[in-house]
């Protein structure tokens, strides 16, 4: 069965509204590109439209007829057609129709190019031929730049609208706003196509920075998936629910609430179910199947504008040496970053060692399978809370002392507000150091420090001689 896969009196049609009125181009250039006009002189004559609208020239015959003749692409007898065409009222809906048809020639083209890769590469393996095949297909669906040379005109054009639009900003913010004043400060948010990391030991709160920061780009209407390896979705929500809240997570989860605490719930999950929070919490992932899922949601929620991975350590490699499945990995989410356009973060455990320095501060040697990581990522943080070692050197001393027969002079100290240190090791684009936060252990929630230390809320303090029950955090 012959497929008609173009309409030149459409496109004709659509060619001779915007020479009736000049207005009309902007609405068909948000639609189409020149490449999707079937006919090389329509083409042609859209490319020259596009460089006359830039210019703020009449986009007439006249500009069109001198801009083609000097290029000797000028036919008149195609012009005069376009001429003579009624131009088109419903040009949006025309123009979408050009496009649907530039699509399916596409995708003709496309099923071509797959029979011939497959056939040429019959040496490699398919998951490889699938992963081009994919990327190809999803740069189809998203309308990606093809990757040629970008020309300095156009180069320089891009980079002075990305500077206006900075301006616009107040210079402050560049990418995604994390919700913390100095971390924004420190990174200009997160930007896109960044990998980063972030990394600390068990019980340091990762899992609660990143569900916080989360949160704040929900707030401001982007979308956020999260790949959630070591906990179930339920348990991911339980911690935003208290933290957006506020209402203890210890009661959350026991269902030891009061009709108030009830109604703010109601309210919190009604706010979140209008949100564009996307959660996978298969334990089984490897950088294959998260690309392919993430491309899959890019191009049905282009609002995307987080992806969170909890954690990396986690995820399966091809290679059965570790740091070569982790080095793929990571450069895998680099590149995916850049081709999806959004920041990706990744968090990762440390290695063990640094428990027995005196200064338990996360460095850069302390991530596991370290080289790969450092080399990928753009920015990586430590999560680092002084209190949880002091709370676990004074119950190891309180054990010691009861195998010895002893009573222990040790007051236990539970802060329900800790001080918490994120420690910028390494940003491709920006400063290191350290930004000081506040960590609110009953919502499992991080802030920024209070300005004034009256308008902390005030620790409670109690003495336990045996034992100190942690908060549990992730």
């Amino acid at each position: 069965m012959e497929i008609n896969l173009y309409n030149l009196d459409i496109e004709r049609g659509v060619l001779s509204a915007i020479l009736f009125d000049g207005d009309n181009y902007e609405k068909v250039a948000a639609i189409l590109k020149p490449k999707d006009f079937y006919l090389p002189f329509h083409q042609d004559i859209f490319t020259i439209m596009e460089v006359l609208y830039k210019k703020d020239y009449p986009i007439d015959e006249t500009f069109i007829k001198e801009e083609l003749t000097k290029k000797e692409k000028f036919d008149e007898n195609l012009m005069f057609d376009i001429i003579s065409t009624t131009p088109i009222e419903m040009i949006e809906s025309y123009s979408k129709e050009i496009k649907d048809k530039a699509l399916k020639r596409e995708l003709l083209h496309f099923s071509n190019v797959v029979k011939q890769e497959v056939y040429e590469k019959n040496d490699e393996r398919a998951i490889d031929i699938v992963e081009d095949i994919q990327s190809e297909l999803f740069k189809i669906a998203t309308e990606s730049e093809d990757g040629d040379f970008k020309e300095m005109n156009i180069v320089t054009s891009l980079t002075l609208d990305y500077i206006k639009e900075q301006m616009q900003k107040d210079g402050l913010l560049t990418g995604l706003d994390t919700g913390f004043i100095d971390l924004n400060r420190m990174t200009s948010g997160f930007n896109e196509g960044d990998l980063i990391i972030i990394a600390a030991r068990p019980a340091m709160g990762k899992t609660s920075f990143v569900l916080n920061i989360a949160s704040n780009v929900l707030k401001n209407d982007k979308g956020v998936a999260i790949f959630s390896l070591e906990m179930p979705a339920e348990q991911l929500m339980l911690r935003m629910i208290s933290s957006y809240s506020s209402i203890p997570l210890q009661d959350v989860r026991t269902g030891n609430l009061n009709d108030e605490q009830i109604s703010k719930i109601t309210s919190t999950l009604d706010y979140f179910s209008n949100r564009k929070l996307f959660v996978d919490d298969n334990s089984v992932q490897n950088i294959h199947s998260v690309r392919a899922k993430l491309r899959k949601l890019k191009s049905l929620h282009p609002e995307l504008g987080l992806v969170i991975i909890d954690y990396l350590q986690l995820m399966v490699g091809d290679s059965k040496e570790r740091h070569i499945a982790v080095a793929e990995i990571s450069r895998g989410l680099k590149m995916l970053a850049r081709e999806l356009k959004i920041p990706i973060i990744a968090l990762s455990q440390l290695n063990r060692g640094l428990e027995s320095r005196p200064d338990k501060r996360p460095m850069m040697s302390d991530l596991r399978e370290s080289g790969a990581i450092e080399q990928d990522a753009d920015i990586i943080m430590f999560v680092y809370r002084d209190d949880v070692y002091k709370i676990r050197e004074a119950k190891q001393a309180i054990k010691e002392a009861e195998k010895e027969g002893k009573k222990a002079d040790i007051q236990i100290v539970e802060k329900e507000i800790e001080e918490a240190e994120i420690i910028i090791g390494k940003q491709r684009n920006g400063p290191t150091g350290v930004v000081h936060l506040q960590f609110n252990k009953k919502f499992t929630r991080f802030e920024d420090k209070a300005v004034n230390v009256n308008e902390i809320e005030a620790p409670s303090t109690f003495e336990i001689p045996t034992q100190v029950v942690d908060t549990p955090v992730i």
